[in-house]
């Protein structure tokens, strides 16, 4: 599977973004998916995931209550909807998916090898 994350830009702090991961190649129906970032100096992160039937998600504290995350099979996407930005969110944003697991398993294989990645999108909040 091919994933492709969208979405990011330039905001002020307070502000809401919406990051859409589109996936091809393969249906994502039953396929874990989740949301990591990585910021300079830092390593990658888990910032949100969600199981295949939506029935489960996992969110990191740090973005809990204010970040989202959401899919739509029909469509091949899954969303993270961001709300009330701070600069401390600054991070180039990517997703991943794996055919198996729930949605806590896959954000914490954040460095497993049996992850699909794709390539990320910038998400820059301002003060």
């Amino acid at each position: 599977v091919q994933l492709q994350a969208s979405g990011g830009g330039l905001v002020h702090a307070g502000e809401s973004l919406k990051l859409s991961c589109v996936a091809s190649g393969s249906p994502l129906d039953y396929w874990p998916v989740g949301w990591f970032r990585q910021s300079p100096g830092n390593g990658r992160e888990a910032v949100s995931c969600i199981s295949g039937s939506s029935a489960t998600s996992f969110y990191a504290d740090s973005v809990k209550g204010r970040f989202t995350i959401s899919r739509d099979n029909a469509k091949n996407t899954v969303y993270l909807m961001m709300n009330n930005l701070t600069t401390e969110d600054t991070a180039v944003y990517y997703c991943a998916a794996r055919s198996y697991g729930g949605s806590t398993s896959l954000c914490r294989a954040v460095h497993s090898e049996s992850l699909s990645w794709g390539r990320g999108t910038q998400v820059t909040v301002s003060s």
